[in-house]
């Protein structure tokens, strides 16, 4: 079983900065694909960014290329998203995801934080 718990969500405003980070529990983080994924009111949940067990692979909704970095630290159980240039249109609850599969974009992992809000002003 792995535990994941998000935190760094806040209120910004557009074009600020904001850092996601998302710890998990157990000792099989390294081996895990990890994504980040955004539901906003209203929306069905949607794939931000991915990365995979040795941080070889990462993938990006056209949404948020250029804009946001996934990057993970395997000695800490933590993988983080750093957001920058910011717009209304990014609010929302940002979920953290854990699989031990391929790195996939879609909602298909196995595990989900609690999720974590993310709030841009304009």
């Amino acid at each position: 079983q792995v535990q994941l718990v998000e935190s760094g969500g806040g209120l910004v405003q557009a074009g600020g900065s904001l850092s996601l980070s998302c710890t998990a529990s157990g000792r099989t983080f390294s081996r895990l694909n990890m994504g980040w994924f955004r539901q906003a009111p209203g929306k069905e949940r949607e794939f931000v960014a991915a990365i995979n067990w040795r941080s070889i692979s990462t993938r990006y909704a056209d949404s948020v290329k250029g804009r946001f970095t996934i990057s993970r630290d395997n000695p800490k159980n933590t993988v983080y998203l750093q957001m920058n240039s910011l717009k209304p249109e990014d609010t929302a609850v940002y979920y953290c995801a854990a699989d031990f599969g391929a790195v996939i974009t879609t909602t298909d992992y196995d595990y989900w934080g609690q999720g974590t809000q993310v709030t841009v002003s304009s």
